[in-house]
Parts: structure tokens; C-alpha cells; sequence
């Protein structure tokens, strides 16, 4: 258990983890910076205060946990800097800041980690990856496993440069499955379907085919081919989006332009 937790932001996903860590009790004292109050919950683990400046003049943090949005790190982070002292830790949810733009906000001595969670951490079933400096001892990384498990699964790369395919692949994969319901709902629309049918036949496919491939022994391809027979209905439609220029290719331009835009968030 955590003894003292500070965390910067509480939206989506800082709001998400928070849940988790009042569930499975992390932290015996949490601290939240939100200047939206109706964001953070009622609860007598948790002291909310607007600003940095608000916190207690005692406060004294294990972790520093930054869940705000990149645009205005420049701004949010060096308040916080005063904390970056033997003892105390930061996480960075902060898509395409790296851990040498942290360090330079936090004053150069900070204990960092740098990691990237996706939307579904809101109901426990997000993926997270993420990356530590040199600073960072074991014991550390093994407690910032424990706080990022709030999301679900956690994964660790040595390479920093990595995070941002991760940020293209599995930080933006879930609106890439949202839009294939959107997608699938809206062909059914154009073949004759009542649209609330195709959206409900739509949604519940994309939900059934992932809890599905997230309990099944079988990689994807393999539950794919269950669903395909021989020259039927399935396989036509297969047929147009394994194509050479179909799915994949689209999705590799795709990925590589998300890719190019975590770079350029990064400078």
C-alpha cells in the first residue's frame, strides 16, 4: 500500500485510475488537484484541492501521478517540482511528453516513470505500457505496477521511442473499434436495416468478438477462420478486406500517421 498518493488531474483516465485505487484500497491517503470539483469523488480517502498552491503544507507524497492533458503540461507541471526529492516518484500519463521534457519541467531530479493507458482503464480492462528512467529502483517499479493495474494490464519497454507506436496502436485503438461499430452499423443502415437493429447488431458483435478473444485460447487469426467457411458469406467479405489494398494497408498508414503525430507532440 501506498501511504500518501498525489494525483494531478482527474479527468477520463486520471478519474478512472482514481476509482481503482479506492477500490482496491492502494493508497491510505489520496490527494487530488482538480480544479473541477464535481470531477473528483466523495470520499474520506481522498482531500481535493483546485490548485497545487491548496495542498496541505504537510504534503509529502510517495507518488506524484500527472493525468493532465498535454497541452498544458508546460503549465500544470512545474508547480510540482518541489517534490521531486529522494522518497518521492512521478508518473506521467501525459501523451508525447517525453521523460526528458518532464525532467526538465520538475527541475531535473526527478524520479520519473512515463507511461500510456488507454479509455477502457475506466471499467478495469485497459492496457497500459510504460517506460522508467535510470532513477527509478525496483521496489519503485513494482509499486507503479500495483498503481497502473487500477486500468488492467501493464506492460514495461526499455525503449522510450516505442511509446509512441504504443500511443497509435493501443492509446487510439479504442476509437478505431468505436468507429468500426459506427462503420458496421451504418453499412447495415445502407443494406435495408432499421438503424437502432444495425446498431445494436453492430455494437453487440464488436463487444461479443472481443470478450471473446479475450478469454479464447486461440490467437485472432484462428477465431477468424472458425467463422469462415469455404466460399460462403463470410469469405466474400473477407475477400475485399484482406485484399492488398484493404484493411491492412489502411490501418498501417493510419498507425504510422498517428505515430508521426506523437513525435511531433514530443517537439
Amino acid at each position: 500500500m501506498v501511504a500518501r498518493l498525489l494525483l494531478v488531474g482527474c479527468g477520463k483516465i486520471g478519474g478512472a485510475l482514481l476509482t481503482g485505487w479506492l477500490r482496491a484500497e492502494t493508497a491510505t491517503e489520496i490527494l487530488v488537484v482538480e480544479p473541477n470539483r464535481a470531477a473528483v469523488p466523495e470520499d474520506p480517502r481522498v482531500l481535493w484541492s483546485a490548485r497545487c498552491e491548496d495542498l496541505p503544507a504537510d504534503c509529502d507524497p510517495d507518488w506524484v501521478v500527472v493525468a493532465v492533458k498535454p497541452q498544458i503540461v508546460d503549465q500544470a507541471v512545474p508547480p510540482y517540482a518541489r517534490f521531486a526529492r529522494p522518497g518521492t516518484a512521478f508518473l506521467s500519463i501525459a501523451a508525447g511528453r517525453t521523460l526528458a521534457s518532464l525532467q526538465a519541467l520538475l527541475g531535473g531530479a526527478a524520479t520519473l516513470v512515463r507511461a500510456m493507458p488507454n479509455t477502457p482503464a475506466a471499467i478495469g480492462r485497459g492496457i497500459t505500457v510504460a517506460v522508467a528512467d535510470d532513477r527509478v529502483s525496483a521496489a519503485q517499479r513494482h509499486v507503479c505496477t500495483r498503481l497502473l493495474q487500477a486500468g488492467g494490464a501493464v506492460e514495461w519497454i526499455e525503449d522510450e521511442a516505442l511509446l509512441d507506436p504504443v500511443t497509435a496502436v493501443s492509446g487510439g485503438g479504442p476509437a478505431y473499434v468505436f468507429l468500426l461499430i459506427e462503420v458496421l452499423a451504418k453499412t447495415g443502415e445502407r443494406m435495408g436495416l432499421a438503424p437502432d437493429l444495425a446498431a445494436r447488431l453492430a455494437r453487440a458483435t464488436v463487444v461479443g468478438a472481443g470478450a471473446l478473444a479475450g478469454t479464447s485460447p486461440e490467437d485472432p487469426a484462428t477465431l477468424r477462420r472458425h467463422v469462415t467457411s469455404p466460399q460462403g458469406v463470410t469469405e466474400a467479405a473477407l475477400s475485399v478486406l484482406m485484399a492488398d489494398d484493404g484493411l491492412q494497408p489502411l490501418f498501417d498508414r493510419a498507425i504510422a500517421e498517428a505515430t508521426k503525430r506523437s513525435r511531433a507532440l514530443e517537439r
